[in-house]
Order: C-alpha cells, then sequence, then structure tokens
C-alpha cells in the first residue's frame, strides 16, 4: 500500500500556540506535528510536514507533492475561503486529500464557512483540535488501502 501522506499548512498556522486558544487551542505548530507524526505511525504513514505564509510557495508545494506524497492532509488556514490559485494548484496535484481545521469554522464567521478546496477533498475534518488530523489521517488511510485493492 502507498502510505505517504504530506500534511500542508497555510497562512498563519505558525503562529499555533500565540493564536486564540479558544479556537486553536495551546499547541505549537511543532508540537501539533509531534502528535501527527505519532499518529500517522500508528496508521504505518510516512508524514513529511510543510508550512508557509507565502501562497505562492503553498501553490509551488502543491505541484511537487505528487513527487513524495501519496495523499495529503490540507490546512490552508484562511486560503481556504478564497484562494483559487491554491484550488486549481491542488487539482493539479491529482493526490487525494483531506481538508483539516483545528476549529470549528462552520460555527464561526460566516466567511469562514465557505472553502474552494471542499469539493475536491475526500472528506472535511472541523473544530476536533488536534485529533482533527488523527481522523483525517484515519480517512487518508482507509482511501490509499481501498485504492491498493
Amino acid at each position: 500500500m502507498r502510505n505517504r501522506v504530506a500534511i500542508l499548512h497555510g497562512v498563519n498556522l505558525d503562529t499555533l500556540g500565540r493564536r486564540d486558544p479558544v479556537h486553536y487551542g495551546s499547541l505549537t505548530l511543532p508540537e501539533l506535528e509531534v502528535q501527527v507524526r505519532r499518529f500517522a505511525r500508528e496508521l504505518r504513514l510516512e508524514p513529511s510536514f510543510f508550512q508557509t505564509n507565502h501562497e505562492g510557495e503553498f501553490c509551488e508545494e502543491l505541484h511537487a507533492v505528487a513527487d513524495y506524497a501519496d495523499a495529503l492532509l490540507l490546512n490552508p488556514g484562511a486560503w481556504t475561503h478564497y484562494s483559487w490559485a491554491i484550488r486549481d494548484a491542488l487539482e493539479v496535484s491529482g493526490l487525494p486529500a483531506v481538508e483539516v481545521h483545528i476549529s470549528a469554522v462552520e460555527d464561526r464567521e460566516d466567511w469562514r464557512r465557505v472553502s474552494v478546496i471542499r469539493d475536491l477533498c475526500l472528506a472535511t475534518v472541523q473544530g476536533k483540535g488536534v485529533e482533527g488530523y488523527r481522523e483525517a489521517l484515519e480517512l487518508a488511510h482507509d482511501h490509499l488501502a481501498e485504492a491498493a485493492r
């Protein structure tokens, strides 16, 4: 079974631990990555991580990701709600993806309820904090296992 999963974090996710803990919890991005790596290894997935605050770099990573990953977990941050460039780059990647949000975006401001990538993703997991990444990894794992049959 293919088992490489790229976890791509977008704008402002490098500020986890300093952002509003009501919505984002208290974990820093490196601490979150430690947890996600543990979840992935439990599923025999090989994770890799990427974060940028530059939209073009995020697109470039999506262009290259098929060279080193079989599936994606995406948390583009605020770009989720308006970046058609990221949507197009995700489509170019051709990889199965799960959209992840730490906060419950559906319960926040109206503009956060919009996702320009959702229709390209296998599923969306939101509002579950770090545990949402476990669920997203399970969804990616199951999709890869099914595709291998």
